[in-house]
């Protein structure tokens, strides 16, 4: 898939960086969420937007702006990819978002998740 292929080219990216685009998440799990796109499918430009989602994030919490936050990829169908274009998600967390968010990404499998 080109990136010209996905759904987020459609619309106006909030950033245009030299290697990626940020996107505001079609379907937000939280106030916040951002998609990193890389500009080309390769492993420089995923390493620079897991990097920059990172970065962000790190940023929204020292400015108290978030108590937390996630960032990850889905890479393919068996770990829920539904647009097939590498893109990494940053999700900003609250305090009482939900119930108990311990253990994180491992809600991906819901009875794995609490240890």
């Amino acid at each position: 898939m080109n990136i010209k292929d996905t759904p987020w080219f459609e619309s106006k990216p909030l950033l245009e960086h030299p290697k990626y685009f940020v996107f505001e998440d079609k379907y937000p799990v939280t106030k916040g969420h951002l998609l990193f796109v890389p500009k080309e499918d390769t492993e420089l430009h995923i390493r620079e937007c897991f990097l920059a989602a990172y970065e962000y994030g790190l940023d929204l919490f020292k400015k108290e702006y978030c108590d937390g936050f996630n960032v990850g990829q889905n890479v393919g169908q068996a770990a829920g990819q539904t647009v097939m274009y590498p893109h990494v998600h940053m999700i900003p967390r609250t305090d009482g978002d939900c119930a108990d968010p311990r253990g994180g990404v491992r809600g991906v499998i819901p009875e794995k998740q609490k240890y």
